[in-house]
């Protein structure tokens, strides 16, 4: 055995250290499509695994960037971050959200994407034996680095009975008391689940009581539809005493590649957080921050997204409802989340989520992504790629033949 594979840290499994066993469960997925790409290259796959934006960012940011990216005072390291995006992202949360109190200068700080903002928070609160609660089905970041700290997760289930909210009141003491960190997702990833004020005042009150810090993951905030109003965690009374929000331009914006977001609420926890990632990278390229300025004063751009999401949420609800499929239009994000079926009429039955994705994309060639933390679900998105209107409808009569011939069973 080679001395590295020995001084592997015991985190990442030490001498056991074999990631292929271990797979990021979306680098699974693109593993499988591929694999069914090379065995029929004939026939399409309708994509409804994507998680990223069908269309590229807008001809005005677009050409924002190039402008910027050749100018002189752009190339230094931005290190924390230009204050112009600071106040940028602070006016975005005040015009959009209505979350007028925001002091850019201390409350927010921008993130190399929402994905290295999640990896940093725990480095700046968790020690060895400390608790991360954490929604599950979600995205895991900020619990992986928990555990790398030496720290624990401990998962709240979203269930459908529970309208996809955790349950606060479920949580031991003995793990109340060594939590540091409530990582919550709304609108929800995978679910489509939007938050409530209600639901809301509920956290900041669990908050206070048990000393925790909120962390509100809202890359989806913006994404919302059918006369719902975006609603921001930092909009209640308290969230800012308890905690910060992170936004991003990847999902709202179709800046999924650009790598930009930011993080905003209270200034204890940005100070820690931009401690921390003064130390962990040098800022993102100062032209992708003056793109995204000119991104954030076009909350148009948003609105077509919606428009062109809720569209499709529309039609995709329609055949799955046909096919048999227990579905409710999304009040939020790109995502719908279905129950799996059963099986098919020919004797093949599921498990599980993942024996039911892996069915679709082998027999049907479509692609899904299952989730099996709370229940058996399959998270279908709208993100497929479609130049009009017409086209949208072609491919979900497309998926509606797919799966009649499947002859599942509910």
């Amino acid at each position: 055995m080679s001395f590295i594979q020995k001084n592997i840290a015991e985190r990442l499994g030490g001498i056991g250290f074999e990631p292929s066993k271990k797979s990021y469960k979306f680098a699974k997925i693109k593993k499988m499509k591929a694999a069914v790409k090379a065995m029929y290259p004939h026939i399409s796959i309708i994509d409804l695994g994507v998680g990223e934006p069908d269309l590229p960012a807008d001809t005005s940011i677009v050409s924002t960037l190039y402008e910027e990216a050749g100018k002189s005072e752009n190339r230094w390291y931005a290190d924390n971050g230009i204050f112009p995006f600071q106040a940028a992202a602070s006016q975005f949360l005040e015009k959009f959200f209505g979350v007028s109190d925001i002091d850019p200068h201390h409350e927010v700080l921008h993130g190399i994407g929402s994905k290295s903002i999640l990896a940093m928070l725990p480095l700046c609160f968790i020690n060895p034996g400390d608790i991360t609660l954490t929604t599950v089905p979600g995205y895991p970041v900020m619990g992986t680095y928990t555990q790398h700290l030496g720290g624990s997760i401990y998962p709240l289930p979203l269930y459908r009975e529970n309208h996809f909210y955790p349950d606060f009141s479920s949580i031991p003491l003995d793990i109340l008391k060594r939590s540091k960190l409530l990582y919550i997702n709304y609108p929800n990833n995978p679910t489509g689940q939007i938050a409530t004020k209600a639901f809301y005042e509920e956290v900041v009150d669990f908050a206070f009581k048990n000393h925790i810090v909120v962390v509100s993951d809202a890359s989806y905030g913006a994404i919302i539809f059918d006369e719902q109003k975006p609603l921001s965690f930092l909009s209640l009374p308290g969230a800012k005493e308890v905690g910060v929000e992170i936004h991003s331009l990847s999902k709202s914006f179709n800046m999924t590649g650009w790598r930009l977001a930011f993080l905003a609420g209270n200034p204890k926890i940005i100070e820690a957080y931009g401690f921390v990632k003064a130390h962990t990278d040098s800022g993102q390229f100062m032209a992708i921050q003056k793109a995204g300025i000119c991104a954030l004063k076009q909350p148009e751009i948003v609105r077509k997204n919606c428009e062109r999401y809720s569209r499709r949420h529309s039609l995709l609800a329609e055949v799955l409802k046909e096919i048999g499929f227990d579905v409710e239009k999304p009040k939020a994000t790109f995502y719908c989340y279905v129950p799996i079926p059963k099986g098919t009429k020919s004797g093949v039955s599921f498990k599980d989520a993942e024996e039911a994705a892996a069915y679709l994309l082998k027999n049907a060639f479509i692609s899904t992504v299952p989730w099996d933390d709370a229940g058996a679900y399959l998270r279908l998105s709208v993100t497929y790629e479609a130049e009009s209107e017409i086209e949208e409808r072609k491919i979900m009569e497309e998926l509606k033949r797919r799966l009649l011939r499947l002859e599942l069973v509910f």
